[in-house]
């Protein structure tokens, strides 16, 4: 990509990850008097993710499960998971809980747009083409985000939610991050943030406007 796009890209970036930030400081002090006041435990979850390049970072997000939750579960989290409390549940409904994950993309780990990052135990099953998605910076949103909204509703109910992950999303999630990298410019990412606007205001049929899945190969 172009020196200029990238240049453009991370200015946008900073610009409106401010803005947010600083927009959002009420719903962010809620959250934190909400957080504490459940169970008195930490505020801030750091999940350590792979980003651009192989590099590893601490993604932030605010605290939706109990304490010490990694070792109580699956990896994947469904809207039916006993670890999730009752603010984690308010705070996932509304997104809420990535709000500080606008902290990485200041810090320059993230960008508001790009493939969402994985754990290293995910990333070490890319095949060749899929390490491509570590070309660019993991995102906020991308396009599975906007299609896998509900992801924890998709998983509700499954005795096995890796495994449901596995089958149900990660094959076209990975499809469509590649698709990202492939065609990403400034006026895919702006369309993506649009359409996440209209997916969190509950727009019934942002799903049409996403790229389509690719054909079936015929033999």
């Amino acid at each position: 990509m172009t020196t200029r796009y990238e240049v453009t890209k991370r200015a946008m970036d900073i610009a409106v990850a401010a803005t947010v930030l600083l927009a959002s400081t009420p719903a962010a002090i809620a959250a934190v008097w909400m957080i504490k006041r459940e169970d008195g435990g930490p505020i801030l979850y750091r999940g350590i993710r792979i980003g651009r390049g192989g590099r590893p970072f601490a993604m932030l997000k605010f605290r939706s499960m109990v304490i010490d939750a990694a070792r109580l579960g699956s990896a994947s989290t469904a809207d039916d998971d006993p670890r999730l409390t009752r603010t984690g549940r308010m705070l996932r409904r509304w997104k809420l809980d990535e709000l500080p994950q606008l902290v990485n993309v200041l810090a320059g780990d993230m960008s508001l747009v790009g493939p969402r990052p994985q754990v290293a135990s995910d990333v070490a099953r890319y095949t060749d083409r899929e390490r491509r998605l570590l070309d660019v910076r993991p995102g906020i949103t991308d396009w599975s985000s906007i299609l896998f909204r509900d992801e924890g509703g998709i998983l509700a109910g499954h005795d096995d939610v890796d495994r449901a992950y596995d089958e149900l999303i990660r094959p076209r999630k990975i499809q469509l991050g590649l698709e990202y990298v492939d065609r990403r410019s400034l006026g895919t990412d702006l369309r993506i943030l649009g359409l996440t606007a209209l997916a969190l205001a509950g727009y019934p049929h942002v799903d049409r406007l996403l790229p389509a899945p690719p054909e079936p190969v015929r033999g």
